[in-house]
């Protein structure tokens, strides 16, 4: 009885310290996403937030990499995460935050997707196995650069780029860089569970309501990729690709788990393909 009471104790002080470490995993990604670290201030310095001064040598607060604002670590915990992001501080285009790209650019969906999408659609609906073929992996590079380098300006036209292959891999992985993902950390068990419902019209209702729950700019830019991908299934005679297809090359593109856990990744691989080819299927009802 005594040795059971120490297990269940035991057990209870491990899932603690199990969701501790989730939380603070997920604090770092955000952070990440919306562009505030712990900065060190040369000089005196006041936080933007509270006007109090910033005190100590190092690490006396944080600097938001998107607007510049600089405060207290505590205070940056009120601070709303709507900033009007400085462009002169967005350096790159690809593994930048959604929100953020398209805050700086004043668009709907990043310029990314809307030159790829535009461009396979131009010429590419047709290709066999289309972003299920992969391209040269140095030529995606490029476009990546590309775009990091020239924004809306990058040149991915057949006349540098003939293969296809090539665009539908930048784009893919756009959104495999992202820090968080188009379907978001918070919203992922959501989808997950929608996906494991038996009735097909209430799983259906249920993905609807969590697609509610997105931000502006994810929801956005997952109707816009949807309404894409379902063109792409209209043209399954020549490329051979359904929905569900592109529900098993784009469920762990477009959706993470917030732990990293390798076995929770196996285990919802089927959600994940189930909650795409749903999307894909039935775009025109969800969005």
């Amino acid at each position: 009885m005594f040795s059971e009471e120490l297990w269940l104790e035991n057990e209870k002080k491990c899932a603690v310290v199990r969701k501790s470490k989730q939380g603070r995993k997920r604090q770092e990604l955000l952070a990440v996403a919306f562009g505030v670290k712990v900065h060190t201030f040369r000089g005196p310095h006041w936080c933007e937030y509270c006007a109090n001064f910033m005190w100590g040598l190092i690490a006396q607060g944080v600097r938001c990499s998107d607007c510049g604002l600089n405060v207290h670590k505590q205070c940056s915990k009120h601070v709303p995460n709507d900033c009007q992001p400085d462009l002169k501080r967005i350096k790159k285009v690809y593994c930048c935050d959604l929100t953020t790209l398209v805050k700086a650019h004043n668009t709907q969906r990043p310029m990314v997707v809307d030159i790829c999408i535009r461009e396979i659609e131009a010429r590419g609906l047709k290709s066999e196995g289309l972003y299920r073929v992969s391209g040269f992996t140095e030529h995606i590079e490029d476009v990546k650069m590309a775009f990091d380098r020239d924004g809306e300006k990058a040149d991915i036209s057949a006349n540098v780029y003939p293969d296809i292959n090539i665009i539908t891999g930048a784009l893919k992985l756009y959104f495999r860089d992202l820090p968080i993902p188009v379907i978001t950390y918070d919203t992922y068990s959501k989808f997950i569970d929608a996906a494991k419902i038996s009735n097909a019209d209430e799983r259906l209702e249920a993905v609807h309501e969590v697609l509610m729950l997105l931000s502006p700019a994810h929801y956005e830019t997952l109707r816009y990729l949807m309404i894409h991908l379902k063109k792409v299934t209209m043209n399954e005679k020549d490329n051979f690709m359904n929905a569900e297809n592109l529900g098993i090359v784009f469920g762990p593109t477009l959706m993470r788990p917030p732990e990293d856990s390798t076995l929770t990744t196996l285990h919802d691989m089927r959600y994940q393909k189930l909650i795409v080819q749903i999307l894909i299927e039935n775009e025109d009802v969800l969005f």
